[in-house]
């Protein structure tokens, strides 16, 4: 019989692919009205009312030492969960992410769709399509060759079905059209995560960023409980983990919630997650519904918090705050 094996949770942002300097210069995006900037409460802001309201304390997390000890922290701990997917074996790994535009548009725009092709695409002019000025784009998703990585195509197009029939009404993709590669979701773990052994894949996408029909973290804990009663229905002797990219709060930092957050995912269930204010989980924190799925695909195991990094990059108090856990 299939077995999950292991969960993995893992921040999956440009500012884990390049260097201090950087994520300072990728302020200048908030400052720019790029990105949808939120307060603590939800409430859409500028980039100027946060600066106003920011307290003097945010100084000191872009301090270069400060920022420096944070960026090694962050490669520490993506080189301790490359460790321990590698040490549980997989025989294939279901990836739950998320778009943004990056295959998907408002043409069509599914709530939870599967990949089932025999190989992912990864494009570089696929990814990130946003025009950013050169000095801020992250060298990976710009610079690296076309390439195909394997799915596990049996299994993900049994996943659909196996959906469908607990009452799921997944969206598919067999291929990708020419100029579209995978979303920055699973880019990500291959250039970080599966450094030393790439492992088939179930790419599992679901619809965090974009109204009317993002998922609701409820239904997202409810879709990961489904993955794992599927595949733990599954004759063959397999081996799974299931990880999820994204996250933790972002474009604007809030430890507090955050914190909350690591601990409802530590605690397990789905009260909690069925409890998360909507009007906290926009922009960058729509995210943290992968990790929701994820809670409800590790069942009863246990979490290990590999580590909670906040990484500041401005006086307003923007950035990407990290996350690193697995559950065995």
């Amino acid at each position: 019989m299939a077995q999950v094996v292991m969960g993995i949770g893992s921040s999956h942002s440009p500012a884990l692919l390049m260097k201090p300097a950087a994520w300072l210069e990728r302020a200048e995006l908030d400052d720019r009205k790029l990105h949808a900037l939120h307060d603590f409460e939800g409430r859409r802001v500028s980039y100027e009312e946060l600066l106003v309201k920011a307290p003097p304390s945010v100084l000191k997390e872009i301090e270069t030492d400060v920022l420096e000890g944070r960026h090694q922290a962050n490669e520490k701990a993506i080189a301790r969960i490359s460790e321990v997917l590698d040490a549980a074996a997989p025989d294939i790994v279901i990836i739950i992410g998320d778009d943004h535009k990056e295959v998907f548009q408002d043409d069509n725009m599914p709530a939870l769709s599967i990949y089932w092709g025999e190989t992912l695409p990864y494009k570089p002019t696929g990814i990130m399509k946003w025009k950013y000025d050169p000095k801020l784009k992250p060298e990976f998703w710009y610079s690296q060759e076309e390439q195909e990585y394997p799915v596990a195509s049996e299994f993900a197009r049994r996943l659909i079905g196996d959906l469908i029939v607990r009452d799921f009404d997944p969206a598919h993709s067999r291929y990708y059209q020419p100029d579209q590669g995978m979303s920055h979701s699973f880019g990500y773990v291959y250039r970080r995560i599966m450094t030393k052994k790439v492992y088939p894949i179930i790419p599992v996408n679901i619809n965090t960023y974009f109204p009317p029909n993002q998922v609701t973290p409820s239904r997202a804990y409810a879709i990961g409980r489904a993955i794992r009663e599927a595949v733990e229905a599954w004759p063959e002797d397999l081996r799974v983990v299931v990880m999820a990219t994204g996250g933790l709060s972002h474009f604007v930092v809030d430890e507090a919630f955050d914190r909350e957050f690591l601990k409802l995912m530590a605690d397990g269930g789905p009260e909690g997650h069925a409890a998360l204010p909507l009007e906290k989980l926009q922009s960058g924190n729509s995210e943290l519904r992968c990790w929701s799925a994820l809670a409800g695909a590790v069942g009863d195991k246990t979490m290990t918090l590999v580590d909670y990094v906040p990484c500041y990059r401005s006086l307003a108090g923007t950035g990407c705050a990290m996350a690193f856990a697995y559950w065995d």
